[in-house]
């Protein structure tokens, strides 16, 4: 039997535009966008990457939002909910991620989503909060033991154990990770661990005789040797 006009506006499409009530929506909405901001405020207060990227803490707000519609969706209908997990499963995201602690931040933004979406309010608020304060103080948390590398040129043996002394005299460890050595000069790369924030003494070991140089660098622990 043909299908007829009378037909098309029967069908179960026009049935799903009161499936989620216009209050539900609107109050959905509003407590994503909400806490994708609280979200965004951490991120901005735990940063510690070399470039800051606005375009990403927009994302994390986005993405809350995005999230709490597509679950808002999936849980008013069953059919979709199947068809939704097939249409996801192809997507492929190529972007690097830069810092291990974005991760975190992505899979909260969809964590909030989901459970705001829900309808679990109380677990979205107080464990964003929760999870905001633990980042806010283990992230900013100042610690002396950050690694450094100490990259230093000598012109022999003698210029280079007297550095090393120095050095071990100096920090509170001190590790050789490479050295490369040519005709009439040294290159010894080292990690380091700082007593405290005084880097005066990369001044005097620059100034040591037989030391050309001496470069003191932040280390992320990810050594490539």
């Amino acid at each position: 039997m043909p299908l007829t006009f009378n037909d098309i506006f029967k069908s179960s499409f026009l049935e799903n535009v009161s499936a989620v009530s216009l209050f539900d929506m609107a109050l959905a909405l509003i407590l994503a966008f909400g806490l994708g901001m609280f979200i965004f405020l951490v991120y901005q207060k735990t940063y510690q990457g070399v470039m800051y990227s606005s375009s990403f803490g927009v994302t994390l707000i986005a993405l809350t939002m995005i999230t709490t519609v597509v679950i808002l969706a999936v849980t008013s209908n069953v059919v979709l909910s199947l068809g939704m997990v097939g249409a996801l499963s192809i997507v492929r995201f190529r972007t690097a991620i830069k810092e291990p602690l974005d991760i975190a931040f992505l899979f909260w933004s969809i964590a909030v989503g989901i459970v705001l979406a829900a309808g679990m309010i109380p677990l979205a608020v107080i464990g964003s909060v929760i999870i905001g304060v633990i980042l806010l103080v283990f992230v900013n948390r100042k610690s002396h033991c950050n690694p450094y590398i100490v990259v230093i040129q000598c012109d022999g043996h003698s210029s280079e154990s007297a550095a090393r002394a120095y050095l071990e005299q100096m920090t509170e460890r001190c590790v050789v990770k490479s050295k490369s050595a040519q005709k009439g000069s040294l290159e010894l790369t080292m990690e380091i661990r700082l007593k405290s924030d005084d880097t005066d003494f990369i001044n005097a070991l620059s100034e040591m005789d037989g030391v050309s140089s001496a470069v003191l660098v932040s280390y992320n622990g990810d050594y490539m040797g």
